[in-house]
């Protein structure tokens, strides 16, 4: 990202332009975006802005007012109709806009004579309405992304089994639908019959998917794997777990800080003052006798010394140097509001997969059961030559294993995969299975317990139980489950001719840089992060441990996110930075007082809902950007003082004695090109240094 800054005229002009940015896209939904030049505003401010650069050089090299004067009409004219007639839409209503002052200004400016300043601000008034139209537009196709997760049609059964092809809208609860391999799930429901596994990681953050068999809960919306089941719907479609993602990222959008509630207010009183003072200045001295021409003089003064320009780029300047100097180290702020906002959050709340960890699984622990015969090497070679031929993630993080220890597996044939247990396939004429650990008895239990954690007994003291055991034929469920995992890792068996030979125990990695992020965010913010996950309560446990979280709520689906932002927010009153990367945190990010959303693998709901983007997934740019704000808030606060200063005392000036427009003129852009130099010192790479230290 970078800031351009040009001066000219006395003026500071700043444009931010963010730089490429390569990703990888993890969610399925379309991606639908809205082009810039679609938008009538970005048409309207590109006519504005080329009239002007064009009249711009003519006008300073001293050509004729023929030749650079009607690009100036163009500049006004294109950029200056659409807010001039919103404000007068405003006024019909009895309602003031600081939009329709600005019109007033340029006019006037450009009425003695100053038409290059009055070109100016419509110029950066037209772009910055087709910015903001561009972020809402931007905003809708990322939520209507969202809506195409779920399908449109399902196939519904009938009680005597026949099926027919309804829209997923015409469900109703008690219905049953069939769900084919590779399919969309059409509503909320239970499963009834059928196993398979389904990927529901936009719902639930999970980074693998799950395994489904009868009485088990599926989603609207997410991916059905290699079997068919038959689900009871039990929701509503317009009350499925996506619609109310959907609505709850739209009412947040909808929902107005109080600060931006407060702008608004300041910004109706101070239009409708200038306006007042303006005429006031103009109309009394007129009154008592004083030349028209002097009158008006003296009014047009006063319209452009109390114009808040000043105000304006005393603001700007410090927030845009901050979005750009983070820019330039991976963090893509959105808008000076959302940079501001960044430096007022006081706690931060965290999701794990994805974030805290890098959401996808890798083998941490071989082990080859005693008496097998096999070492780490041949163990991991059979794994993965079994696992090869299949798509799932787990397989993949088998194969990518073998590969790191340079390992080449044998070809497989009579390749099998059955959804929620695992694969079989022949490897030099052995079958090779592998699977997750299931209906174990109790002492084989107790010695697959005792090989997770590295301490594996004599298997002939126990009678063979574990080399003589069968592969699992389901998935681990409830406290077996639990027994069987590597404090939040998956366990697998690998099995040959029906007898248990060793296990592979897999991780999703937690980023190498989570414990620092996690210690830079308590002491910005005074108070340590709370881990916010949808995934089981001992994986959240391993990951918080590991990274110094102790404030741990796990088993979250997204409304439950978004319940507890808004209690930490509401009955504690805190302002709350949620960092997330999934659909399923995007209503979180919404309801924050402001949101970070992973760039790599972040979906992109999460990234047009986040008011912030970590492009290279670097958590330690976070607490780093968080304290660069504060240090834009500081220098905010000073520019305003020095602005307010000079407004005032030119103000006073021209009331009381007689200030001269030259003079007025030079006052008055002297100080927007202060406090805009003052604001550009957080561009420097020592402001980065000193934020990220």
């Amino acid at each position: 990202m970078s800031l351009h800054v040009f001066l000219y005229g006395g003026r500071v002009s700043a444009t931010l332009a963010p730089s490429p940015v390569r990703r990888a896209p993890a969610s399925t939904a379309p991606r639908r975006r809205t082009r810039v030049l679609a938008l009538p505003e970005a048409r309207w401010a590109l006519a504005s802005t080329v009239a002007f650069l064009l009249a711009l050089p003519l006008d300073l090299a001293g050509a004729s007012a023929w030749l650079y004067g009607p690009l100036y009409l163009v500049a006004y004219a294109a950029g200056g109709w659409e807010p001039a007639l919103e404000g007068l839409r405003a006024l019909r209503e009895k309602s003031l806009d600081v939009d329709l002052l600005m019109i007033v200004a340029a006019l006037g400016a450009a009425a003695i004579g100053q038409v290059l300043d009055g070109a100016l601000l419509i110029v950066i008034f037209a772009t910055s309405g087709a910015l903001e139209a561009l972020a809402t537009a931007r905003t809708a196709d990322s939520v209507r992304g969202l809506l195409d997760l779920a399908p449109t049609t399902a196939t519904r059964l009938s009680p005597d089994g026949a099926e027919e092809t309804v829209p997923t809208d015409r469900l109703a609860v008690g219905d049953t639908v069939l769900v084919r391999p590779g399919e969309r799930i059409g509503a909320d429901g239970r499963v009834l019959e059928g196993e398979s596994e389904a990927d529901q990681a936009t719902i639930t953050g999970e980074p693998l998917p799950v395994p489904k068999a009868p009485g088990d809960e599926v989603f609207a919306g997410t991916l059905n794997g290699n079997g068919a089941l038959r689900v009871r719907v039990e929701r509503d479609p317009a009350d499925s777990v996506i619609a109310r993602i959907v609505g709850l990222v739209e009412e947040a959008s909808r929902t107005k800080a109080p600060t931006q509630l407060f702008i608004e207010k300041v910004e109706q009183r101070y239009s409708v003052g200038v306006v007042v003072a303006t005429l006031a200045v103009f109309g009394i001295p007129l009154a008592f006798g004083e030349n028209l021409t002097e009158a008006l003089l003296r009014a047009m003064t006063f319209m452009i010394v109390a114009s808040p320009c000043a105000v304006v780029l005393a603001t700007m300047p410090p927030l845009l140097s901050a979005i750009a100097n983070a820019g330039r180290h991976g963090v893509l702020v959105k808008s000076a509001v959302a940079m501001e906002r960044l430096g007022e959050i006081d706690v931060a709340a965290l999701d794990k997969t994805g974030t805290l960890t890098e959401g996808t699984p890798e083998v941490t622990a071989v082990r080859p059961l005693p008496g097998s015969g096999l070492d780490e090497d041949r163990l991991l070679a059979l794994a993965a030559a079994a696992e090869h031929p299949s798509e799932h993630p787990l397989a993949r993080a088998v194969v990518a294993a073998a590969a790191a220890r340079g390992l080449r597996p044998a070809a497989a044939a009579d390749f099998m995969a059955t959804p929620g247990r695992g694969v079989r396939a022949t490897v030099e004429g052995s079958v090779i299975t592998v699977g997750r650990p299931g209906e174990y008895a109790d002492a084989a239990g107790d010695v697959l317990d005792a090989a997770v954690d590295g301490d594996v007994p004599d298997a002939a003291a126990l009678g063979g139980e574990v080399l003589g055991s069968a592969v699992p034929g389901g998935a681990a469920s409830g406290g077996d489950a639990a027994r069987r995992r590597d404090s939040g890792g998956t366990t697998v068996v690998v099995a040959r001719d029906g007898a248990a030979v060793g296990l592979l125990t897999l991780t999703d990695r937690v980023r190498h840089d989570a414990s620092a992020a996690v210690a830079g965010l308590t002491a910005v913010t005074g108070t340590a992060p709370v881990l916010l996950t949808g995934d089981d309560p001992r994986t959240a446990a391993r990951v918080a441990d590991g990274t110094g979280i102790t404030d741990v709520r796990a088993g979250l689906l997204p409304q439950d996110k978004v319940t507890a932002v808004r209690a930490l927010q509401g009955a504690e009153g805190r302002r709350v930075l949620f960092v997330g990367d999934g659909v399923n945190d995007a209503p979180a990010l919404a309801a924050a007082h402001s949101g970070v959303a992973m760039g790599r693998a972040g979906s992109d709901l999460a990234l047009e809902t986040a008011d912030a983007v970590v492009v290279r997934d670097e958590l330690v740019a976070i607490p780093a950007v968080v304290r660069l704000s504060r240090a834009a808030r500081r220098l905010v606060v000073q520019n305003l003082v020095i602005a307010g200063v000079c407004i005032a005392v030119l103000v006073v000036w021209d009331l009381v004695g007689h200030l001269p427009l030259p003079l007025g003129v030079a006052g008055h852009e002297g100080s927007t090109v202060l406090v805009g130099l003052n604001g550009l010192r957080l561009l420097r790479e020592s402001a980065w240094r000193r934020a990220a230290g």
